[in-house]
């Protein structure tokens, strides 16, 4: 949903049209057709056992779902406590949405991760590359058309704004941007930091998208967003953006979901620097999305019963 000041608002339909348009030109090839995999759909069609769950849940593997990304770390926790699991570990490596999807094609003769969270942008690429089961929880009913894989494999887990968080102290006295115009200030050249490669990132994507809308475009037409990228993109930092470089004050600002700028603020605050989130006056509301590995069968049970979890 998009949203400014006034409080309007575009439609999901809207803004799924303008993605798909997005994702056209990063949609990855399918390897082989879909029906060559479905060796291994019989296991997510029979009900998940809670028993075999707890045992495939001791330990929990994912892909770009770190503890602080949205707080799953306290949710892999409560599901893992849920199960009755009395000392679970939860082991995260951090990626792209492209690149999660990537993986879990790659590794499927031996999957690793049970879990990934992508941008829903990324839900479609995830089904047609065939890395997902066909399987949906019981509680997925709920979720409306482009929330939930067509055939099963992911769904929507929560929503974020993109935003930036800034390192008020970087700033030197200067005024705190508020607007994504702000951005382009000379006092900010090389002091902001990338929310990623639009071409493989879902928070990338969801920002630039934020972009158009900021700037007078909308799903239909995001050559304002493309204007405003040529533009931000002189003010980077050449470096990859981390918490590290904005507490050390390499970059000033950090382009990230709300709920991520938080974390940040919060980390920065508990080392004595003054740090605050900005949500521009116009940005859109992004979900997000989890999916699962379709080729993990050793772990479907948990891999069920997580999508539920989620759901509740």
């Amino acid at each position: 949903m998009i949203f400014d000041s006034a409080g309007s608002n575009l439609s999901r339909r809207r803004l799924l049209y303008g993605t798909a348009a997005l994702l056209g030109a990063t949609a990855l090839p399918v390897s082989r057709p879909f029906a060559a995999l479905a060796q291994d759909d019989a296991a997510w069609q029979t009900p998940p056992d809670e028993a075999a769950a707890a045992e495939q849940a001791q330990e929990i593997v994912t892909y770009g779902m770190p503890d602080d990304w949205a707080n799953y770390g306290e949710v892999f926790a409560g599901f893992q406590a849920s199960l009755d699991v009395a000392e679970g570990k939860h082991t995260d490596t951090d990626m792209s949405s492209l690149e999660e999807i990537t993986k879990f094609d790659a590794e499927k003769a031996n999957p690793i991760a049970m879990f990934a969270d992508i941008g829903m942008l990324w839900g479609q690429v995830a089904s047609e590359r065939g890395v997902v089961p066909p399987y949906l929880p019981p509680t997925a009913e709920a979720l409306p058309e482009g929330y939930k894989g067509a055939n099963g494999g992911w769904v929507a887990s929560f929503a974020g704004v993109p935003a930036y968080v800034v390192n008020l102290d970087a700033l030197g006295g200067a005024e705190v941007p508020l607007t994504w115009d702000d951005l382009l200030r000379e006092d900010l050249k090389g002091k902001v930091g990338s929310s990623g490669d639009p071409r493989s990132s879902g928070t990338s994507q969801t920002t630039f998208l934020a972009w158009a809308y900021a700037h007078g475009g909308d799903a239909a037409n995001l050559a304002p967003g493309i204007e405003y990228a040529k533009q931000i993109i002189q003010q980077y930092n050449a470096a990859e953006a981390t918490v590290d470089l904005l507490e050390k004050g390499e970059i000033a600002l950090w382009m990230r979901y709300d709920f991520n700028c938080e974390a940040a603020v919060a980390q920065l605050t508990e080392k004595g620097i003054n740090a605050q989130t900005v949500i521009p006056g116009i940005s859109i509301y992004a979900p997000s999305a989890m999916m699962v590995n379709r080729y993990n069968t050793a772990k479907k049970d948990a891999g069920q019963l997580f999508m539920e979890y989620v759901l509740s």
